[in-house]
């Protein structure tokens, strides 16, 4: 029998702002990613920014976080924006350098999605890490699940 999820007790309301995704990459870096979701798919730049607001966040606190065994993951309109980082393999290995003391953040995908309510807890993780949280993007994959591999570190 699987372990119950843990109970999240922060109600999303207290969580204090104190971090700026923006402030993790060159200005030019990130119109390039807002360009390349846009490019690849249908979203206007308010869309794409937010999507990649959420996955800096999100792979930041990956980064500050690792090795605690959180198994933290995003869900899946979070991760297109991962992905599309990711692919752009040059900025993205720049930023686990700059941002991950040398080390390159792995991405290592489970083979089955996973229904264990790690979505949540990943927002909430990120809230409490100090990042804005765009709560309506992480509550669409809520009831959903995860793509990271369970009992890894990987983002």
């Amino acid at each position: 029998m699987a372990t119950p999820a843990p109970t999240i007790l922060i109600d999303r309301e207290t969580y204090q702002v104190t971090r700026d995704p923006r402030d993790y990459l060159t200005p030019d870096v990130w119109e390039r990613e807002v360009t390349l979701l846009m490019r690849d798919y249908p979203f206007d730049t308010v869309m794409a920014e937010r999507l990649f607001s959420a996955a800096v966040s999100y792979l930041i606190t990956a980064m500050e976080k690792w090795g605690q065994h959180l198994e933290i993951g995003c869900g899946r309109i979070v991760d297109i924006a991962v992905h599309v980082f990711i692919l752009d393999t040059l900025n993205y290995r720049e930023f686990c350098a700059v941002n991950f003391d040398g080390k390159f953040l792995e991405h290592i995908p489970a083979l089955e999605y996973k229904h264990d309510g790690s979505v949540e807890r990943t927002a909430h993780v990120i809230a409490a890490n100090g990042f804005p949280v765009d709560w309506p993007l992480w509550e669409a994959d809520f009831a959903k699940c995860t793509p990271c591999s369970p009992g890894t570190s990987c983002h």
